[in-house]
């Protein structure tokens, strides 16, 4: 048997060529099989299609065709971004340039834990991150760090919180705070989180000030810019402000909301931000990359200094001296793939101005969808969007009837909406990402929850 190609080198370019028109055809006829935004059949027809594409999972003997198969069932039994119906998740439908990219990442597969295995992708990454964190943090030494996503980010903000303020800190944050944060907390060993009210689903800066003036020892809050559940911002100015007073440090997780910065029309949203100490943002949300497209940034760029490790097979204090870069010190992973190649082609490609105009449209569609919903009797608007996530829900239905719609939609594979607990009551959840969307999508969405609704609770269809 002959060796198989590489995807890099001289030869890689021609060896990858027929394996692309192989698997963009697969992508072709996998969508079309699955017809909608989701496979039909719910859960076990799925994984059966899966099985029987699958087979042997390691024959004795290969299989040429492998690559075909497995990426027909793979794109047949996938949700899809970018259908307009697909709409329940901070799941957006990723770039096509940045796909592209991504693919040169993937063949040459740079390391990014030391220069001699990534040296033009180190000098990139370096470029990119302190651009971005410039847009945060104008002023200081601003710096960020390329992560996974928003659960890495927050894991690594409370980590320089608690090196910053001499081994020991304790998480302030509100209600409405992503679940990694108290995660984060239990893993680095910290108390227990101080949890704040979120009152129609925003932290209270009144309650905050208030535990604030009760609580001693360092102490770091975490706000949100973008809650995951409606797209909320908590009153970031205030915040800030109680956190400078108390003498606290501010964490903001803008995972989804970090995205408004790139709008000139919704940059002011985040009016606040550049007080925080740290910032999550992750740019496969509001930034259409591929997974992932994770950052940390940083006001001052000492924070990060207790992240510097040595390893002599890395990072030997003699190649520093001589001037190799040290990249042991941007993350707690050691091998990381060079997520920063798509980030750049991207905002090269694009520019502020079209990445700005890609955050209005679905801003757009948000307000176009929560009108719908308003005007249509069956169903309840639980309040006008803030960013790209609108909340509803059937006119009179009980929680359980609300759930029931959602799964219906999900096993048809006809639609994808979300859920939400908010104001102790159950939602559907529109998450609205793509700028393609068109008014009869919204439309249709809305059509199809209402048909489902009316099937279940009435049993019939309406015209």
């Amino acid at each position: 048997m002959s060796t198989p190609p590489h995807a890099s080198g001289h030869e890689g370019p021609h060896a990858l060529r027929p394996l692309l028109d192989t698997v963009l055809e697969a992508l072709d006829t996998g969508a079309r099989a699955r017809g909608g935004p989701l496979p039909t059949g719910g859960p076990e027809a799925v994984a059966a299609r899966v099985r029987k594409a699958v087979g042997d999972v390691l024959p004795d003997r290969g299989d040429p065709h492998a690559v075909r198969t497995l990426v027909h069932t793979f794109a047949e039994t996938s949700a899809d971004p970018a259908h307009p119906l697909c709409a329940a998740h901070l799941h957006c439908p990723p770039l096509a340039v940045a796909a592209a990219a991504d693919l040169a990442a993937c063949a040459l597969n740079p390391s990014m834990d030391s220069w001699d295995q990534a040296p033009g992708a180190s000098e990139l990454e370096r470029l990119v991150a302190a651009a971005l964190a410039r847009e945060i943090h104008a002023t200081g030494t601003p710096d960020a760090l390329v992560t996974t996503g928003g659960t890495e980010s927050n894991q690594l903000a409370l980590l320089l919180a608690r090196e910053a303020q001499g081994g020991s800190v304790r998480l302030v944050c509100g209600a409405n705070a992503h679940h990694s944060l108290p995660r984060a907390a239990w893993l680095l060993g910290l108390p227990d989180p101080v949890v704040v009210p979120a009152p129609g689903g925003t932290l209270d800066p009144r309650a905050l000030d208030d535990a604030l003036t009760r609580l001693s020892g360092p102490l770091l809050v975490a706000a949100t810019a973008g809650t995951t559940d409606a797209g909320l911002i908590d009153p970031l100015p205030e915040i800030a402000a109680h956190c400078a007073a108390r003498g606290a440090r501010l964490h903001v997780d803008a995972a989804y909301g970090g995205g408004l910065l790139f709008s000139d029309r919704h940059r002011t949203l985040l009016n606040g931000l550049d007080a925080a100490d740290t910032v999550t943002l992750d740019l496969h949300k509001l930034g259409w990359q591929p997974v992932a497209a994770g950052l940390l940034a940083v006001r001052d760029s000492r924070d990060l200094t207790p992240l510097r490790q040595r390893a002599d097979y890395l990072n030997a204090d003699d190649d520093t001296d001589a001037g190799l870069p040290d990249l042991l010190g941007r993350s707690l992973r050691t091998t990381r793939r060079p997520d920063v190649l798509k980030i750049a082609v991207t905002l090269k490609t694009l520019g502020r101005g079209g990445l700005g105009a890609l955050v209005d449209q679905v801003c757009s569609h948000a307000r176009q969808f929560a009108a719908l919903v308003d005007e249509h009797p069956a169903f309840e608007l639980h309040a006008p969007p803030v960013i790209s996530t609108v909340l509803f829900r059937p006119t009179g239905a009980a929680d359980p009837t609300v759930a029931a719609v959602r799964r219906a939609l999900l096993t048809d594979g006809s639609a994808v909406l979300g859920r939400a607990r908010l104001d102790g009551r159950l939602w559907l959840k529109a998450t609205l990402l793509n700028p393609a969307t068109g008014p009869d999508d919204l439309a249709a969405l809305l059509h199809l929850a209402a048909a489902s609704r009316a099937t279940l609770v009435e049993g019939h269809t309406p015209r």
